[in-house]
């Protein structure tokens, strides 16, 4: 079973209808004995980080994602759950994020449309368990005004937007995407059937 963190904020029943339609149970929960009974964990959203970040230490949903992770349970953060994960954002202030890999979350740079909404192809950087089958240069779905910066040796792929910008990660069983795939047609389908398949 897949838990799709509840944190009030995002398309938690486009993701959970994704996954659905592939064949895996997924339930949306706020309820942290449920996400640590589950196999798998998914952090979507979509909307502000300085609230997202506020309702999910309030829910003590913090210690149940740490735990889950700290567990080796796959985990999957989607959009705003990609930032979520990294160290601080930059968006509207500075605020503390998850911490869970070290990097930033900052505005995309001035020279293009914001925020950032259609399809781009990914750069597949390194190999990823999310990305077998997907063929080269894969187009995903974005939306987003932010995006990560990390120095860390985790980044599985990039895209141009004015600039290569990072925006997948995996770091052993955590996994990060910037882009949609419940919006992502058939390649996104492939991706959450590739997490699907985790052990």
């Amino acid at each position: 079973m897949i838990a799709i963190i509840d944190y009030g904020m995002g398309n938690l029943r486009s993701v959970q209808k994704a996954f659905e339609f592939i064949g895996h149970e997924a339930v949306i929960t706020d309820e942290p004995d449920v996400i640590l009974k589950a196999d798998k964990v998914v952090l979507p959203g979509v909307g502000a980080f300085s609230d997202a970040i506020k309702t999910i230490k309030e829910k003590k949903l913090d210690k149940a994602i740490y735990e889950a992770v700290e567990g080796g349970k796959p985990f999957l953060g989607i959009c705003l759950g990609m930032q979520l994960i990294f160290d601080k954002s930059y968006e509207n202030g500075e605020f503390e994020g998850l911490g869970i890999i070290p990097g930033k979350v900052v505005r995309l740079p001035e020279n293009v449309k914001i925020p950032h909404i259609g399809w781009n192809n990914l750069n597949i950087k390194m190999r990823d368990p999310l990305f077998e089958e997907l063929g080269e240069s894969p187009y995903v779905y974005f939306v987003h005004s932010y995006y990560l910066e990390t120095d860390a040796p985790v980044v599985s792929a990039t895209t141009d937007y004015g600039k290569e910008i990072q925006v997948a990660v995996q770091k052993e069983n955590v996994f990060a995407l910037q882009f949609h795939p419940e919006k992502s047609g058939s390649t996104g389908l492939r991706i959450l059937e590739n997490f699907g398949r985790l052990k």
